[in-house]
This record gives C-alpha cells, structure tokens and sequence, in this order.
C-alpha cells in the first residue's frame, strides 16, 4: 500500500511513482516521474512520464495505491471510508500473492509471486499502456494478433493530463508507418520505414546519434523502439498538446516537428487534414490580449475535453470568429467570439487570442476601450450591438411594426407586431451557433433549405431553418411566419425564438425538439417501434388541441394550409408541436372561407377543394389532419400505392377496409391491436369522416376532440373520401381511374412525395 505524500522508488532511485496535483487543481493523479533532479530541467523532473488515472482523477480526500485482496488488480482507493476506487490495471491476476514494483527503466509492473516470494509472471505493465510519452524500451505500434496498440496520446495543456486531441501510433492499415490523429482524423504521417528512420522524421529521430530507433516489423505485429547509446541518463519521445512531436535528452537541443494551418503543405508527412475555409488569409496571426470581455460567446460543451489548440482550429474555421479563448485557467474549454461582443484591456485577468483577420478584428475592439471607464465602455459596445444587427434586420423590424392583421377583426386583435416580441438575431451569431452551417449540425433540409441544431452562447440550444435562396417561399411568407409565431402561444405549437435577416440570408430560430419530427419515427421500420398506442394517440390529440387553437381560440384564426408529419415536431417527452407557418393565414373573426390563385402546400395533405379551386378554410386544415390521424394509425404515407392494378392511396385503402368491416387490417403491425381495439376503430372512423370529399362533411376540430376524447359518443358513419378510385369497371370509373392514375402513379411498390414548390 502506498499513501498520498509517499513515493515508490525504483531500485538505483531513477525513477519514482507518487500522487501529485497539477497546478492549484484539487483532482489527484498517480504518476511516474525521473528522479535525477540535478541532471533534469526542473520542468522535466516534475512532470510525469505516465499517468495512471489521467482521465479519471480522484479528489483530494487521502487516496492510497494497493493492491485488492479481493480481485488482486491494482486500484487508487479514496474517500474517508476507502469506498471510492479507480482501477489501474486491468487483468485479473486470478491469484492473491501479487506485488507491484516500479523498475529503473520507469516501468511500473504487477507481478505475480511464487509461495516462496520469487517472481512467477509479469501480469500488467505500464509499458503496455503509454500516455504522452515514449521511454527507451516502449513499443509504439500494433499488436496484430491481440489487437493491443501502443500508442501516446497528448494532455489537454500542459498543466491537465487529461486526455487530448492528438495521438501518435502505428498505422492500423497494417503499413510500415507511425500516424498521427486529431480528434480522430488523420494528420500526419511518418512516411515508411527504410532502414534506420521513417521518410518524413529525419531530423525528428536523428537526435544527435545518442538513440537508435528500431522498427519491428512481422505478420503479429508492428512497432517502433529505441534504446540510449553512450552515456545518456535519459531520454524521451512526447506527443505535445499542440500537436508537436518532441524528441528530448539532455544537454541537446530539442527535435521537433508541427504541421501548420496552411493550405500548402508544410512539414513533411502533413496531411493537410485542417483546412480553413476561404474567408481566412493563409498564415493568420494570432495575437493573445489579456482583459475581459462583455458579453458571451459561443460555448463549447465541456464534455467534448478541448484543448487550446481545438478551440482555435474551431474560431479559424468560423468566418465569425474573430477571437477565442479557454473557459478556466487550466486552459480547457472552448469559447469562440465574433463582433457581436466587446473585449477591455483593462481590469481583467483572461487571456484571449485575436485572429488578425484584416477586419474588425481585436484592434477596433480596443479603440473602443479607448475612452477608459467601464461606463463609457459598455455605452459603445451597446452601440456597436445595435449596429451589428444590420440594416437588413432593422428594415425587417420596420416592415413588421407597420404589419397589421387583415381588416374583418375587432379593434382588439388590429394591431402592429412588436417589436420586442421577435428577437432579431446576427448572421454571425447564429453561424457560430451552427459552427458555421455545418453539416454535422444539420438536422434535415427540404424545399424550402436547411434546419440545423445550434446552440446560443446562454448555452441554449436552438433549431434554425436557414431558407434557400432558390426556395420559393420568400420574403412574404417569412414575415408571414414572424408575424404569426410571435403571437400565437399555445404548448401544441413550436415557439419562434428569433430571426435573422442579412443581404440574401433569411433565417428562422426555433426552440429545439430533441426527437426530430414526426415522420423521423413513423416511417422508418425500424423507429416506428418506439411509438407505441399511448404515444400515438397523445400525438393525435396534442396535434388536434393545436389546430383546435389556431381554428377558435387564438387572437387570430388561423389556416395553417400545410398540415404534415414532418411539420409535426416531438419534444424531450415525445409531445407534438406544430411549426412551419410560412403557408399559413390568417382569417377574420367572421370569414369561413377565402380562394387563392397560388395553391401551395403538399400533395397528398390538400383538401379536394383548396388543391382543384384554390378554396380554403378551417375544413382544409381538417382534411389534413384526418390524412395526418390515418398515417399515424396505419404507419404508412398517404402517398403510397396500395393495390397491384389501380391508384388506392391511404385514404383509399382506409375506406376500402372500412367498407368491408377489415378496419382492423390497416393499423402498423408494430402495435399491440388487442388491446387498443376500441380505441382505434374510433381514430380510423374519425380520420375517415375527416377526409370526406364535401367539406360541409367534414366535422370542426371541436367536434374533431370530443369524438376523441368522449368514448360514450357515437360517431356518424363517414361518406366516401375524396381521391378514391372504386374497383368497379364502369366507363366513368374507368375514367375515374385513369386521372387518378397520373395523379398518384404507383412505381414498384416505392411510395413518392411530389413536393409544390414555395
């Protein structure tokens, strides 16, 4: 047993192994440290060599290193009581006669013992699992047959070894060549061995002749190795924090090699892996400022360990970002920050990089400090704010406050948008947010562009449709959106947090629904599992109560005109709420219906009278929901072709069963019908009365409700539904059939969604 405080040192006191704490950091390690202080820097002699526990630390409550009676495997035990434990080596001796020795080569072993104390068998050693560093004797490499690999993986900075983003290995390939990785993608390589060296390290292995580098190679396995010629005391290989491979031994220069941000290829072997995107200038400085800053940036997630070097990879590939910086003094974390926030030299402690982006860049920001009081300060950051927002966004908030709703309504609901109701957001806030669009981030697209996930500097995370400039939906139906979300509230429905408007660039920001969209689940085989009958049917009535709001209960009566499974969005609990109301209208308190000459919306959704006459009313949206309430019973879309010879779309196959008593044949096979029988012949009687083909037929979504919620109430027996081909041979029929045919033509089976453009 060893306690905190004490040391176990090899035999000629080359090396020792103790707990030590990083800088002021309260978390404690176990490591292996040189211990010739007076031939080391004294940097060298207190950092460590390898680190037990680098990513799982231990608080600083007394822990202790022994070897378990229970399990024999050596653990760092911690806690007043003993209870908390971190394993360190990870083999089950299967015996309790066990001893642990730190050896003159720095090699920390568990070994097992005969009964008379001699050594039977090394069990673990931590030559097998290196951290950052390389000792004469180390293998880095591949272990073909067992599939073990040796390899260094650098700290998070130079004070934390958690951890980083580099690692130094062989080539899992199975080539006679080291790699090096970032975050997971190739970045550098050695090139092949030939003979004494690698193709791309002759001076990072040339070492002055004090090292001989051996490479192994055969059908098991592939490594490198080295061994100290002469009268070296020491040396070393690093993975740096950076990037950079360092080759280390006394009273010599240090070898060293890092691949640059360059779009030309650098230093031998560089993989040309981080590029930058054409906003930035090759060779950007970076100039480090010490101040604080007001305002919030972009936060990264802590989780994701990132390490300076990650955080300023993530500002130069933002065109946004003009400066970044570490969340602590340890320098982890990530926040990146684009001209939307204010720096001072005056006062603060944090240091901050500037991209010298040849723009506003770190230098405008401290003329704005020039003036000196915090006062005077915070007056100009307001005013470069306020300016930052655009003269687009600022038109934008113009054209809305002079919005009113169409006339027909009382005094009451006559009134101009707020402006404060709609946040107005910068493009380069909100590029920050998506990490510059990125495809990583990107949530779905359709025709009117892309929604991506993003994430604000508060830490909220946000959904944003970006619309495409070659949608056809434009600037009337994004103010139309605008318009309507900031004054419609109701939990069915998604909230509009914001919006941006800069030259071409037209953007929606939503709160985020973590499950995606409706259709996400229910047509796809394998997620549909996941919505069960409770699921579904809260589904169908959230969806109900939110059109039941829009029709009658809200300050405007609104026809949202584009109904659909994928504009039905599901929150952390799967509860629905409505969104996409670019389509939508907005009627008078005494209309009840209103004609169009631009029909727009989804084939297969649109009522009979709105996709032929261009009429629509609340009855529209009905229909919508009663194709919507059939394809969540049934898992299947509308607009696929459900008989062999003529056009039987959903609604079709749903009447068709109805008719012949066979209901029960259309629910998803993924469900449970024995037990919800009642319950969803009510919602294929409802659907079906729904999608009638007259829409005076057609119940209102009150009556919608209280056929769903109300089990004593007997429903009407529905009428034929729109779009249906019956399977007699009549003349007319025939007729009948052969329009329906160009209108929902059937293709091997594969169902198709014929998108109208807006």
């Amino acid at each position: 047993m060893m306690k905190y405080k004490e040391k176990l040192v090899s035999a000629n006191k080359i090396f020792r192994l103790e707990f030590f704490r990083p800088g002021t950091s309260d978390n404690i390690y176990l490591g292996i440290f040189h211990n010739i202080e007076s031939r080391l820097d004294p940097d060298d002699y207190n950092r460590p060599v390898w680190v037990a526990n680098r990513d799982t630390p231990v608080p600083n409550s007394s822990p202790m290193l022994r070897v378990n009676d229970s399990d024999g495997l050596l653990k760092i035990c911690y806690g007043l009581d003993g209870s908390g434990s971190v394993a360190i080596s990870n083999i089950v001796p299967g015996t309790d006669n066990t001893s642990a020795t730190i050896l003159d080569n720095g090699n920390f072993v568990l070994r097992a013992l005969n009964p008379d104390g001699a050594i039977n068998r090394t069990l673990w050693q931590s030559f097998d699992h290196p951290t950052d560093t390389l000792l004469p004797g180390m293998k880095l490499g591949i272990n073909f047959r067992t599939g073990h690999n040796w390899s260094l993986t650098s700290w998070i900075n130079d004070q934390v070894p958690t951890s980083g983003s580099f690692t130094l290995g062989g080539d899992p390939n199975g080539s006679s060549q080291l790699m090096i990785w970032w975050r997971g993608n190739a970045y550098w390589t050695s090139g092949l061995w030939d003979k004494d060296n690698f193709k791309n390290t002759i001076y990072l292995f040339e070492s002055f002749g004090a090292l001989e580098f051996t490479y192994i190679s055969n059908e098991n396995e592939k490594y490198l190795t080295y061994s100290i010629k002469g009268n070296i005391s020491w040396a070393k290989v690093s993975m740096l924090s950076h990037g950079e491979v360092e080759t280390s031994i006394p009273f010599a220069p240090v070898s060293s090699f890092v691949c640059s941000f360059s779009r030309n290829i650098g230093t031998p072997g560089c993989l040309n892996e981080i590029l930058v995107p054409k906003c930035r200038k090759d060779n950007l400085e970076v100039r480090e400022r010490q101040g604080f800053i007001i305002g919030s940036g972009y936060r990264y997630d802590q989780n994701e360990n990132m390490s300076l070097f990650d955080c300023e990879v993530k500002c130069r590939q933002n065109c946004s970002c003009i400066a970044f910086a570490s969340l602590d003094n340890y320098r982890t974390g990530c926040e990146i920050f684009n001209k939307d926030t204010s720096f001072s030299p005056e006062g603060g402690d944090r240091l901050v990089y500037f991209l010298d982006t040849g723009k506003a860049n770190w230098r405008t920001w401290l003329a704005a400090a020039a003036g000196g009081t915090l006062l005077t300060f915070s007056i100009v950051s307001f005013l470069v704010l306020r300016y930052s927002a655009g003269k687009a966004g600022k038109a934008l908030l113009h054209e809305l406050e002079d919005t009113t709703i169409p006339p027909g309504q009382d005094s009451a609901m006559n009134d101009k948008i707020d402006k404060n109701q709609v946040h107005l957001f910068s493009f380069e806030t909100l590029e920050m947010a998506t990490d510059c669009f990125s495809t990583m981030n990107k949530l779905g697209e359709g025709g009117f562009g892309s929604v991506y996930k993003g994430r604000l500097p508060s830490g909220q995370e946000i959904a944003i449709k970006r619309l495409s400039r070659s949608s056809g939906q434009g600037l009337s139906e994004f103010k139309n959106e605008i318009l309507l979300i900031a004054k419609l509230q109701h939990d069915n429905l998604v909230k509009l947090l914001g919006c941006c408007m800069d030259g071409q660039e037209k953007i929606l920001a939503y709160e985020y629904m973590p499950n995606r969209s409706l259709d996400f689940f229910l047509f796809d085989s394998c997620r549909r599992v996941l919505l069960n009958w409770t699921t579904r049917m809260s589904i169908i009535k959230g969806v109900a109560q939110g059109l039941l709001y829009l029709h009658t209960y809200s300050r405007l009566r609104v026809i949202h005109r584009d109904l659909k499974a994928s504009n039905i969005l599901l929150d952390q609990n799967m509860n629905p709420k409505i969104s996409d109301f670019g389509l939508a209208r907005i009627f008078g308190k005494q209309e009840s219906e209103a004609n169009t000459n631009r029909i727009v919306g989804t084939h297969g959704y649109m009522s009979p009278e709105y996709a032929i006459k261009g009429v629509f009313s609340t009855k529209s949206d009905v229909f919508s929901f009663g194709v919507l309430l059939l394809e969540i019973v049934s898992g299947k879309k509308n607009h696929g072709c459900y008989h062999s010879e003529r056009a039987l779309n959903l609604i079709g196959l749903a009447w068709e069963l109805w008719i012949e008593g066979k209901a029960m044949e259309l629910i998803d096979p993924t469900l449970d019908g024995s037990n919800h029988k009642n319950g969803i012949i009510r919602c294929i009687n409802v659907g079906l009365l729904c999608v009638q083909d007259d829409a005076m037929d057609r119940p209102s979504m009150t009556e919608v409700i209280s056929m769903l919620t109300n089990e004593s109430l007997q429903l009407p027996e529905p009428k034929q539904p729109a779009f249906f081909v019956g399977s007699t041979s009549t003349s007319e029929n025939h007729d009948q059939k052969q329009v329906a045919l160009k209108k929902y033509p059937c293709t091997n089976g594969l169902s198709i969604s014929d998108m109208e453009g807006r």
